[in-house]
């Protein structure tokens, strides 16, 4: 057995990808997808027709709407190949923002509907920001599952368990990135590998914590720099990966061993927390790592929508 369905076997394989040409090949059960990669699709021949085609059909409307209508058309594209969910993603320029992140992500659900999707397929992804948790709250009370996207430290989950979001997605490799940056010269990529990794441990001390008390929201380790990272979380409730990593993994055949267990979680030593808007402000300020990183993926995020509108209105 190759080591993709191996790790079947224990975790949720989740495509992270825009080019949903792909997806045949993996057989994923669920897909995501977020500004950068569905403008990277759109510059490809295969998918240039999606942009022209919405552009054209929706000529005069808003270009936020027009924005909306595209990612609709790749998730639904998306939903004709997989069993499971496809993750979309609010406009991150509106991270700071509760009202217009659950407005938007009310119109994103209304026009899946209009296309004959179901609720339940769809996970509205919202960045980790203390406005965007609560725009999250909104939704799932309202019935829309979320994904709570941008993840980079443990009140940021601590804080989206307690607003009861469907699933979260920490950002493993992005964590890496920034802790071997920091370290410079001295970094030891061996001795800061496998379950070493900062990313792993940071994925692994969250999914104890959900498992330990029991707590639903789903956990979706995402952003992977290599393989070594995903079979280091093998059990984790899901994982998004790009189909260049899953290709490395269905090519090998080493064993595949579960790295997360909720049976060894629930007898961990871990004490419940609780955050309030001002303690969670704190924490994520005193979390050099997250505060930064979560500043550069909205920048990121933002910059690619901005890249993406100038191409409809070219």
């Amino acid at each position: 057995m190759n080591q993709l369905d191996a790790l079947k076997q224990y975790t949720t394989v989740v495509a992270d990808t825009g080019d949903f040409n792909q997806l045949a090949h993996y057989h994923p059960q669920d897909a995501t997808t977020n500004p950068s990669l569905i403008l990277k699709a759109v510059q490809k021949p295969d998918y240039a027709h999606l942009l022209q085609q919405t552009v054209q059909r929706f000529r005069g409307r808003p270009i936020d709407e027009v924005m909306d209508r595209l990612i609709v058309r790749f998730g639904t594209e998306i939903l004709q190949l997989i069993p499971g969910r496809v993750s979309t993603e609010v406009d991150a320029r509106l991270s700071f923002d509760t009202e217009a992140s659950f407005s938007r992500g009310v119109r994103l659900i209304e026009l899946y509907e209009a296309e004959g999707v179901p609720v339940d397929r769809v996970l509205i992804k919202v960045a980790s920001t203390w406005e965007g948790i609560q725009a999250a709250r909104k939704l799932q009370q309202r019935g829309i599952r979320t994904n709570l996207t941008l993840l980079f430290s443990f009140c940021q989950a601590v804080a989206c368990a307690e607003a009861g979001v469907q699933l979260i997605s920490p950002f493993v490799g992005r964590i890496y990135d920034w802790y071997k940056k920091s370290a410079g010269a001295s970094w030891n990529e061996q001795a800061s590998s496998g379950a070493n990794d900062p990313g792993v441990q940071s994925v692994r001390q969250i999914y104890q914590y959900y498992k330990h008390f029991g707590i639903p929201t789903e956990v979706m380790g995402a952003s992977f720099r290599n393989t070594g990272q995903i079979l280091a979380l093998a059990g984790c409730d899901l994982l998004t990966i790009s189909p260049e990593l899953m290709a490395e993994l269905r090519k090998s055949e080493a064993p595949v061993q579960r790295a997360l267990d909720p049976a060894q979680a629930k007898s961990a030593d871990i004490q419940r927390i609780q955050y309030d808007e001002r303690q969670f402000r704190w924490a994520l300020n005193e979390d050099a790592m997250a505060t930064e990183k979560l500043s550069e993926g909205i920048r990121a995020f933002g910059a690619d929508a901005v890249k993406l509108e100038k191409l409809m209105q070219a």
